[in-house]
């Protein structure tokens, strides 16, 4: 597994924005290649009331804090900022952090974060219609930009479904990023590279990245059915053992 990239991410409820930072520098220091936050307004799990940041703050802040680990949401939702804004929110970040940005991005699903903070909810198809009209919005205001990134600025897009998001990732993206188990990755996998084929994208441009809970240990079989970076999700108290045996056994 020497060409496994590990990554962590911290999820930003029930806990402090200290903690948060200190757990993206600690996580920097044990080697891993990235940490990420998640782009939601409220808890996914547990209080539904606890404490929660958001995301794009946090990501400047850590931007600042660390010094080698790549930067991002996992994964941001189109529907909260305009597109324009967004590339430009992602590009300041990028210059924080010397070139060491990732533009995670998802077409959305929490229909809390929708409700209180007053986003029309509408329906799934018509979320990914939004992402599929943004993306190219997104790239072309990156590349208008004065001055523009500094480092590569990969996009990746997150999510499962076959028939439009794969085509996405297979049409726009850098990097895409879905969930275990290794079964379920292989078949998505093989999905991907069957859009890749269609749209006439090389799909070894395509990083793919797997976000995995701290107790899944089947690292050998996510690499063994074509993943090439292994994200640990944790929350506060944030589990790095799991997340150091992980860089250690890519190393």
């Amino acid at each position: 597994m020497t060409n496994l990239r590990v990554g962590v991410q911290l999820h930003p409820q029930a806990t402090t924005v200290e903690r948060l930072l200190d757990g993206a520098v600690a996580a920097e220091q044990i080697g891993v290649d990235s940490v990420w936050y998640w782009d939601h307004f409220y808890p996914l799990y547990g209080d539904p009331d606890a404490a929660h940041f958001e995301a794009y703050t946090l990501l400047a802040a850590a931007a600042a804090r660390t010094e080698r680990v790549q930067l991002g949401a996992l994964v941001t939702c189109n529907s909260y900022r305009n597109p324009n804004l967004l590339a430009d929110m992602s590009r300041t970040i990028d210059h924080i952090s010397g070139g060491r940005f990732t533009l995670g991005i998802g077409s959305g699903w929490f229909e809390r974060d929708y409700d209180e903070y007053g986003y029309e909810f509408g329906t799934a198809r018509g979320r990914l219609a939004d992402l599929e009209r943004d993306l190219p919005v997104i790239r072309a205001r990156l590349g208008a930009l004065e001055p523009g990134p500094i480092g590569p600025l990969p996009v990746l897009i997150g999510g499962s479904g076959r028939k439009v998001t794969l085509r996405l990732v297979a049409e726009h993206a850098d990097g895409w990023n879905t969930f275990g188990p290794p079964e379920h990755f292989a078949e998505l996998n093989g999905v991907l590279d069957e859009w890749c084929e269609r749209v006439g994208r090389n799909p070894t441009e395509i990083e793919r990245t797997v976000a995995i809970e701290p107790t899944d240990e089947r690292w050998e079989a996510y690499a063994a059915a074509g993943a090439d970076h292994l994200i640990v999700m944790t929350g506060d108290p944030f589990d790095l053992d799991a997340v150091a045996r992980l860089v250690d056994a890519a190393r």
